[in-house]
This record gives C-alpha cells, structure tokens and sequence, in this order.
C-alpha cells in the first residue's frame, strides 16, 4: 500500500484522504495512519506547490550550478553539502556523477542576486574547487508537470 500512496500522492499531494482510500480499496483509517507512519519515518518529507512564475509579475532567476569540491576525509561529500545547503537562497542540493561533483539549484531576483551568491559564498567555501553557473531560461516541465502549452499550426489550409 505504502508505494501506491507514494505514487499517488507524488503527483497530487492535495488529494483527499476518502478519495485516496477510495482509489487504493482501503479504509480511510488505515490510509491516514498509513501517511502519518511515512511522516514520522521521513519517508514523507514535505508538501510542495508548483508554481509557474512566468505567469506572474515577481521576477525570479533560477539557475543549476555545478560544483566541482575536494571531498573531506572521512566525511567525503556530506560536509561541503550540508555547508551550501545551509544556505537560504539554496533550494535543493545533490551529489552527482560526471565532471561536478555537487549541482546546486538556487532562485534569486536577478542575474547579478544569482552571481553574487556564486562569486561571493559559493566559490569561497573550502574545498570549492570551480563552478559553472547555469541560468534556466524556460521552464517547459517541471516536477512532472507541463508548464508550457502545446505548439498548435493556427494557419489557414490551403486548398487551389
């Protein structure tokens, strides 16, 4: 049951419980204590909302940098992660395979809010070797979610 919650709920995590017991054949009661035991385990870390920004007046600039650090010994990555993770302009932070090591997604209100965070915290932490900044310019799906509309050919058929 715990994976057909999770799957559910990943995409709609508004659903209502007697709609969710309803699709999974289950008893409200057992759903309910279901989630509250995946909360409590961590399992179930927090409740999001997708937001499509371009739609509105904030101006937001969001950009993925990469992260290329020397791992501390005997902590390897985690160290460095938790220090830039601590960080409130950070929204998420993941260790990677390939010429990074560690790629960071952050928001800001402007380009130079965004190089100033790199420039100034980013790149003088300990162990930060180099970075690439890389500015998202258009969201088409985020989270699962289409955020564009769909390209559709308006112009007129012509027939001689």
């Amino acid at each position: 049951m715990r994976e057909k919650i999770l799957a559910i709920i990943e995409k709609n995590s508004r659903i209502d419980i007697a709609e969710l017991a309803v699709m999974l054949g289950e008893e409200e009661i057992e759903v309910a204590n279901c989630i509250a035991a995946m909360q409590e385990e961590g399992i179930i870390c927090g409740y999001h909302t997708l937001i499509d920004w371009d739609k509105t007046n904030i101006e937001k600039v969001s950009a993925i940098i990469e992260v290329r650090v020397t791992p501390q010994r005997g902590q390897g990555f985690d160290t460095i992660a938790e220090r830039i993770y601590k960080y409130p302009e950070v929204n998420s932070v993941y260790l990677i395979s390939g010429g990074y090591d560690i790629m960071v997604t952050l928001e800001g209100k402007s380009l130079k809010e965004v190089a100033g965070f790199v420039s100034d915290k980013l790149s003088t932490l300990d162990s930060v070797l180099s970075t690439a900044t890389h500015f998202i310019l258009k969201k088409y799906k985020d989270h699962g979610t289409v955020l564009t509309k769909k390209y559709t050919d308006e112009r007129l058929k012509y027939t001689p």
